[in-house]
Order: structure tokens, then sequence, then C-alpha cells
């Protein structure tokens, strides 16, 4: 099982593996809007962890994303643990 967990708050939410972390990030207190990576409601800062994450998808990238910065509704956690900031 991985982990997500919120820098700010130092509020942790456990995670399936393989799983997208938009369940997680909302109940940390991420705000969502589209939920399809063309609004950045949902923009967060990777702070540790972004090994533990998916590749960028296409959306990301058309929105100069990067490994720091990622839409949380288009993450998934492969395992581990992942500090966010948002």
């Amino acid at each position: 099982m991985a982990k997500l967990t919120s820098k700010k708050t130092g509020k942790s939410v456990e995670v399936e593996d393989g799983r997208y972390i938009r369940k997680a990030a909302e109940e940390l207190g991420v705000q969502f809007c589209c939920n399809v990576g063309t609004c950045g409601a949902c923009a967060i800062d990777i702070v540790e962890g972004k090994e533990n994450l998916s590749k960028l998808t296409q959306e990301e990238k058309d929105v100069d994303m990067d490994e720091n910065r990622r839409f949380a509704c288009q993450c998934r956690i492969k395992e581990g643990e992942v500090g966010i900031d948002y």
C-alpha cells in the first residue's frame, strides 16, 4: 500500500499501489473541477517521492507541467510514499 502525504498539514492517506491519487488528494484538501487535466485546479507540487508516480501524461505535457508540478487527477502512485503541497 502506497501513501500520499500533505506537507502542508502532515496528514497522510493510503492509496492502493497503481491507483490514481485523485481521491486521496481530495481527502487531503486538493480542489478538483474537471478531472481530465485541462482546468488546472488540481495542480500540486511534488515535494518528495516523484519517482513513485506515473510518467507525465500528454495533458500535463501540453501545459508544461514537469515531474515537480503535476495534475493530481492525472497521477498514479506506483508504490512508496509521495509528499505533496498545494
